[in-house]
């Protein structure tokens, strides 16, 4: 048995050599993701354009100013008509006149500011924008949570993808061990091929479950690096272990109103109010002001910045634009707003019927798997003592090789069964993390 525990401690000193790349414990996988994954990227930049929505918006109430010019060259200058009698009391009537009016050069510069005094829209539009600048800080945030859950499942799922390799590889070197002991027996005929025979069965059998799990293992790290945005190309190792991951307990109870999703609905819920507002308002008068000065400039030579005269023109003004009827178009789309607002109010009361029962189904779950874990845990105790014993009697001859077989496969199930005990616990866990907004740190 000491020889066997030295090649389990190599083991362990060798898979820990193999793995010595960048390590990630939890912690640093999921701030590595916050800073990497492009969809939190992403996030970040639907905020930022929130943002500037809302700079935008505010600047329609601003004064809009603008200063233009214009040249104009008449090729051909415009011919006036009238009638002739206005300058000739002798002309026939109906008789026209004609004659051209105009320079050939005309140029003008004005310089103009245009003012919104009352609009009601755009006094919600304020508010809208203020508000979505909220509302795509908390889809940010729900991002954020995705990738974090995610990075945490595929975490935990190569944690316990490592430890299973780990103890399916001692299983190997066991069981190795034990071929080789076996063989001096049949060579000294103390024992029967098929009894040997059965031994390398074993561990081929062994082998190919430490072959599974190698890939099991390395499937998973492949969707860590995935879920944190970390390069395919490169290696890396998880410094937690199961033990750590399992001592990080769920919230046993919380709010199901403070989940994320429940917030965003919520806020999807007013901002259908606000569309709501947007509509009515609508119906009310708008005013505007404006303010011009300009410049105008008629020649018939191109001489514009000679001593030639520039005539000024300054005017100011009000606009008033009141609604009086639209078809019917104005009312339609309040009705419109309305029920959409009451199918979203409607889809909200469904989400928090549907977190009240997740609630219910989580916890359940989470006491299930704990009790499940630590029933499976002492039948894997149980199963490797009587495994270990096995082996210590085939090596004094007190058994068979099949009955250390039937043993080997015993452990093995109790090991599966453990394996997914652990799987479920976790998975419980993060869900009712996930439930509760436990997922991002606060």
């Amino acid at each position: 048995m000491i020889k066997q525990f030295q090649a389990l401690l190599f083991l362990f000193t060798g898979l820990s050599a193999s793995f010595a790349q960048t390590q990630f414990s939890l912690e640093e996988a999921k701030s590595y993701a916050l800073e990497n994954n492009v969809m939190i990227k992403n996030g970040a930049l639907s905020e930022e354009n929130a943002r500037q929505q809302m700079i935008e918006t505010r600047g329609m109430g601003l004064p809009q100013i603008n200063i233009s010019g214009q040249l104009t060259n008449y090729i051909n200058i415009p011919v006036q008509v009238v009638d002739a009698s206005g300058f000739n009391p002798m002309a026939q009537p109906g008789e026209l006149m004609e004659f051209r009016m105009g320079t050939d050069y005309a140029a003008s510069g004005t310089f103009q500011v245009n003012q919104l005094i009352f609009n009601g829209s755009y006094i919600v539009g304020l508010q809208v924008a203020s508000f979505y600048r909220k509302f795509e800080a908390t889809n940010a945030t729900l991002s954020k949570e995705e990738v974090i859950f995610n990075v945490i499942q595929a975490y935990e799922l190569a944690a316990v993808a490592k430890e299973n390799k780990l103890f399916l590889d001692s299983l190997v070197i066991l069981t190795d061990d034990l071929v080789n002991k076996q063989k001096a027996y049949l060579d000294l005929e103390m024992m029967l091929q098929e009894d040997y025979d059965q031994l390398l069965y074993s561990l081929a059998v062994a082998k190919n479950a430490s072959l599974s799990a190698q890939i099991q293992y390395e499937n998973a790290i492949a969707l860590l690096k995935f879920s944190m945005g970390y390069p395919a190309d490169q290696t890396i190792d998880i410094v937690d272990g199961t033990t750590e991951l399992m001592s990080k307990h769920a919230l046993k109870t919380g709010a199901i109103t403070d989940n994320l999703t429940y917030t965003m609905l919520t806020q999807k819920v007013e901002l259908s109010g606000y569309n709501l507002k947007n509509n009515k308002a609508a119906s009310l008068p708008s005013l505007n002001g404006f303010f011009q000065h300009a410049y105008n400039a008629y020649r018939n030579e191109f001489d514009f910045f000679s001593s030639g005269e520039w005539y000024p023109q300054t005017l100011w003004g009000l606009q008033m634009n009141i609604p009086i009827f639209s078809g019917l178009q104005r009312h339609a789309r309040v009705q419109q707003a309305k029920v959409q607002l009451m199918k979203d109010q409607n889809e909200l009361q469904n989400l928090e019927n549907s977190l009240q029962f997740q609630e219910m189904q989580y916890r359940n779950n989470l006491r299930s798997a704990e009790s499940r874990l630590a029933l499976e845990e002492e039948n894997l105790a149980l199963a490797r003592s009587i495994y270990e014993k096995a082996l210590i009697r085939e090596e004094i001859g007190k058994s068979n090789s099949i009955l250390v077989t039937q043993k080997y496969n015993q452990l093995i199930q109790a090991q599966a069964q453990v394996v997914g005990a652990k799987m479920d616990y976790l998975t419980a866990k993060l869900q009712l993390d996930k439930l509760y907004n436990n997922i991002l740190s606060k």
